[in-house]
């Protein structure tokens, strides 16, 4: 059975299951057991692994190449812990961008008149998602973890449907966007210029560019 499987990767990585129907079926959240880093992600790999099935439809929160304070390099390792268990069970899932998320749910990092605007603190945006989850979806999810994993099942789930041919436009616009930039990302992204053609011939190629081989080389392949 499909399941729509959000991931939320990181120390305290968020865990969701939502079935073709809509319906919660669970929740949970793994914490990254062991002394040293690398056997913290390791167990988050087992976890995942454990828990996921081979017909799951999975979304995992992409990298937080943008966050302020997501400057140590560990917490992409936990983000490949759930890529590659995704992979090693699943074979394949989607990445939504933390911007995604919070669009997805019509959650904001800023608040504020257009220039004047002030950047909300994480744990405020955070609260925020909690809050949206259950105005949007009526569950209350108990950790920001999980109500981020929530938010990526939904959107999994929506990708899912609108692949099947469900109606864009029975989501709000905020999540039409999210949606189509999922499915097909080159929406909205403005097309490049091509460089303009040149009837001049290339000139001798230097030794670095010639593909006569050293007869000292020793031939690898």
């Amino acid at each position: 059975m499909t399941r729509h499987v959000g991931i939320d990767p990181a120390t305290h990585t968020g865990f969701v299951a939502i079935g073709l129907d809509g319906s919660l079926l669970g929740w949970t959240e793994f914490v990254g057991k062991g002394d040293s880093a690398p056997t913290r992600i390791n167990s988050i790999f087992n976890e995942l692994y454990r828990y996921l099935k081979p017909d799951d439809d999975v979304c995992i929160e992409g990298f937080a190449m943008e966050a302020k304070f997501d400057t140590n390099k560990v917490s992409t390792g936990y983000n490949w812990a759930a890529r590659l268990a995704t992979d090693r069970k699943v074979g394949s899932f989607i990445s939504a961008t933390p911007n995604q998320l919070k669009k997805f749910v019509d959650v904001s990092e800023w608040e504020g008149e257009l220039g004047s605007k002030v950047k909300l603190e994480g744990k405020e945006v955070k609260r925020r998602v909690m809050v949206a989850v259950e105005a949007h979806w009526g569950d209350k999810p108990r950790t920001d973890n999980i109500a981020d994993a929530y938010v990526l099942a939904r959107i999994a789930e929506a990708v899912y449907d609108v692949k099947k041919g469900q109606a864009l436009d029975c989501y709000p616009k905020y999540q039409q966007e999210v949606i189509m930039a999922i499915i097909d990302p080159d929406v909205g992204k403005k097309t490049k210029k091509p460089k303009p053609k040149t009837s001049k011939r290339r000139g001798k190629p230097a030794a670095t560019d010639s593909h006569t081989q050293n007869t000292e080389q020793t031939c690898l392949f």
